[in-house]
């Protein structure tokens, strides 16, 4: 099992800066980085960040002494982040949205349906 040297912190004010997870998170060892996710369609703060440690003990540390500690008004919920595989790389052909992994879609059996203007035309016809 690979231990991560990324932490989760959850249940974070809006309002907190990077500056200020930086100098609480300091005390357990040294941050390499920090990440804050913004809502892609507000732009403000997720509510949640991600610090990540030089190593997986000051990791493991923070995790411990820090989950349930107060920043802010808030009580923060610290755990070690999962590490999660790196994405592919869009193809050229797939534009972002999907990517073909679906399977083709399959047109169910039975009566065609055709349109109601075709139906109606037929019918008149008759």
């Amino acid at each position: 099992m690979v231990i991560s040297r990324k932490v989760f912190v959850g249940n974070l004010s809006f309002d907190t800066t990077r500056v200020e997870l930086e100098q609480h998170f300091s005390k357990a060892g040294e941050i390499t980085d920090v990440v804050i996710p913004n809502d892609r369609n507000t732009g403000r703060p997720r509510g949640f960040a991600f610090v990540e440690f030089s190593s997986e003990q000051e990791a493991a540390e923070a995790a411990s002494q820090f989950d349930g500690a107060d920043l802010g008004g808030r009580s923060l919920r610290v755990n070690m982040a999962d590490d999660r595989p790196q994405r592919a790389p869009m193809s050229s052909s797939g534009g972002g949205f999907g990517g073909g992994s679906r399977p083709p879609f399959e047109k169910p059996q039975g009566k065609p349906k055709g349109s109601r203007r075709r139906i109606r035309g037929r019918k008149r016809s008759l």
